[in-house]
């Protein structure tokens, strides 16, 4: 970890991960094996993210989001070794609850709203409508899910915790 970092308490960072100067993390997240957290980066409260992902400057994670393994975020939109664009990086914002799965690709500049649910290898390259459920390559929207996940038809109240979308 280095120095100039927020980390919120009852946070536990797992062994192999870098977290940069000038983040901030909330409390009570998860931060798994081999994850690298930019400068600038700010997760909110109970934020989960699995082994091997990169949390890229220019993400802000609203508490509550759970990261899967592997998933990969951008922040720059024509990325070239040769030229630095530090200067161009691009927000994503992933609203509270929202789960991104397993190996899904997030474009940088989109917003994932909230509850959203990415399906594992979506990539997401547009906005993403509150309680979206998400999947494939452009990713597109197969339905809805409450705050628990669930898949539910709008305008229906769901079985297990009687959200209604």
């Amino acid at each position: 970890m280095d120095e100039n970092c927020q980390i919120g308490s009852g946070t536990k960072i797992w062994h192999f991960s870098h977290i940069m100067s000038g983040s901030c993390i909330g409390e009570r997240c998860n931060i798994g094996q081999n994850v690298v957290v930019s400068p600038g980066v700010v997760l909110g409260n109970n934020v989960k993210i699995q082994n091997n992902v990169s949390v890229y400057t220019g993400v802000l994670c609203e508490d509550d989001v759970f990261l899967g393994p592997s998933m990969v975020f951008t922040n720059v939109k024509t990325p070239r070794s040769h030229v630095n664009r530090r200067d161009q990086y691009v927000k994503t914002i992933i609203r509270k609850g929202a789960s991104v799965g397993a190996n899904a690709t997030i474009v940088c500049g989109v917003e994932i709203g909230k509850y959203a649910l990415i399906g594992a290898g979506a990539v997401v390259t547009k906005n993403v409508p509150d309680h979206a459920l998400m999947v494939g390559n452009p990713a597109r929207q197969i339905g809805w899910v409450c705050q628990c996940g669930e898949r539910i038809e709008k305008g229906k109240v769901c079985g297990y915790c009687s959200f209604r979308i």
